[in-house]
């Protein structure tokens, strides 16, 4: 009776197991960007209703997230909106769109344009209200980005400033919370995904993009290699990626996914 019992416990244990290898091999979870999420949540409810018995989790936290999530198995992919850094090693890179980082502020401000110099004074202090740059007198309410997020690098890198000269009004996390907060406030100033922002203008939200170093910054120069602070959006893996992994990345390359790239406000890399 205790033999027949041990193997029927045995029994129940092998099968939990193996619908548990199961159901870990019908899901994915992607952690990190804030810039890439959205876009990979358009291609992971896509690919779901493709493969019914697939679950994809989509999180985000900043690209330093996804790469620490990837290195340490957190996740089964990583989201980047940057290249990775030299100390970074053991992944994979797997570019599946182009975006740039653009200077936005409220519709109603009337500067059309500010100069490189202009933008590093306004966020290290020295500027302080928009008569001083040749708009209304009013306070400038600087918006910055919070540290992991690859906005920030990118943005303190072109501008050669360090995180700690900045004197933000308000810090924020992901694209969509810098472009309501310079929505609902005349006098500030962000910078955000070129194609989060162009997204949200198409959609009515009271916001304009400012051109860098004379360039518009757009899709359409993103696109033709003419703005100067692009970068690319990434998924990262480590060096053996599950076959499911290894499945959705190709997916996410392919031309069944480039016109969610398009309504994305991004440029499919070629």
């Amino acid at each position: 009776m205790f033999q027949r019992l041990t193997g029927l416990l045995l029994a129940v244990a092998l099968c939990l197991s193996a619908y548990g290898v199961q159901a870990a091999d019908n899901r994915l979870i992607l952690t990190g960007s804030s810039t890439v999420a959205p876009l990979v949540l358009e291609m992971a409810k896509r690919y779901e209703q493709q493969h019914p018995q697939v679950r994809i989790d989509v999180q985000t936290g900043g690209s330093t997230r996804g790469v620490n999530d990837t290195r340490t198995g957190l996740a089964h992919i990583g989201m980047a909106s940057r290249n990775l850094k030299p100390t970074e090693t053991g992944l994979r890179v797997h570019t599946i769109a182009i975006d740039g980082v653009g200077i936005i502020v409220h519709r109603s401000n009337p500067i059309s344009s500010l100069s490189n110099t202009q933008i590093i004074d306004i966020y290290t202090g020295k500027i302080r209200n928009w008569k001083d740059v040749g708009g209304r007198d009013l306070s400038i309410t600087v918006v910055n980005k919070a540290e992991g997020h690859s906005t920030l690098e990118l943005f303190l890198n072109y501008f050669a400033l360090k995180n700690s000269q900045v004197r933000p009004s308000i810090i924020i996390g992901d694209n969509e919370q810098g472009i309501k907060t310079v929505a609902g406030n005349p006098g500030a100033i962000g910078y955000v995904s070129i194609g989060a922002a162009e997204f949200s203008q198409a959609r009515g939200v009271t916001i304009k993009r400012l051109p860098l170093e004379g360039v518009a910054a757009s899709v359409a120069e993103v696109q033709a290699h003419r703005f100067p602070l692009a970068r690319p959006l990434n998924l990262l893996t480590g060096k053996s990626p599950s076959p499911l992994a290894r499945r959705f990345i190709a997916f996410a390359q392919s031309e069944a996914v480039a016109d969610l790239i398009a309504d994305q406000f991004f440029v499919v890399p070629r």
